[in-house]
């Protein structure tokens, strides 16, 4: 991903709460000679040995799995809010632009079996049932009902490399820069809205 200086993340703590909020990403690999992308939940987490890990699983039923033993190289893709700027909103001439936040996890994929894939659905699961009334528990569901792991294929990516960018207006003096969030809020649409906090929070 090109990212230039000004818009380059580099913060380590930032961009993996980024990745814990935003987890739900594209992972992007190389199958029999085709890109195949496919969207899912990857979680961030770490393995015994220290290292930084995405987690995540497929469907038997989706081809994408069969490219991983091939190689083992793939990109996972993860975006933030983001909103059209329009140029109006500078006290001055100038082009429209789009803001945005992403982050790109470049890493090396290998398929989990047994145990392990059962320790990756409870953290996916108790994750996303915390905020339920009823939360439902991996240890809770009867054997016919994970019966249906069978048909999952889970992995884990040793992460290799991170870029991320927070394209901000950081271009943008103060006064312009506080107009851009005044517009993104009215708007009202959530996405800008998010923006506009992102940008609230983004140091001058």
């Amino acid at each position: 991903m090109y990212i230039p200086d000004l818009y380059k993340n580099e913060n380590r703590e930032e961009i993996h709460a980024f990745l814990q909020s935003n987890s739900f990403g594209i992972l992007i690999n190389q199958t029999e000679g085709k890109l195949t992308a496919t969207h899912i939940p990857l979680e961030l987490d770490t393995d015994k040995k220290g290292k930084t890990i995405l987690h995540g699983h497929l469907s038997k039923e989706n081809p994408q799995w069969k490219g991983f033993s091939e190689n083992d190289q793939v990109l996972a893709v993860f975006s933030g809010p983001h909103s059209y700027i329009s140029s109006s909103w500078y006290d001055h001439e100038n082009v429209p632009t789009w803001n945005y936040i992403a982050v790109h996890v470049h890493g090396r994929i290998k398929i989990i079996e047994g145990e392990a894939v059962i320790a990756h659905l409870k953290k996916l699961v108790d994750k996303y049932e915390k905020a339920s009334e009823n939360p439902v528990c991996i240890e809770d569901l009867s054997k016919k009902t994970m019966m249906q792991t069978r048909g999952i294929v889970a992995f884990e990516i040793e992460i290799t490399e991170i870029n991320a960018t927070k394209k901000l207006s950081q271009n943008r003096d103060d006064k312009n820069y506080q107009n851009i969030i005044s517009e993104l809020e009215k708007t009202k649409e959530n996405q800008s809205v998010a923006l506009a906090n992102e940008m609230k929070k983004c140091p001058r």
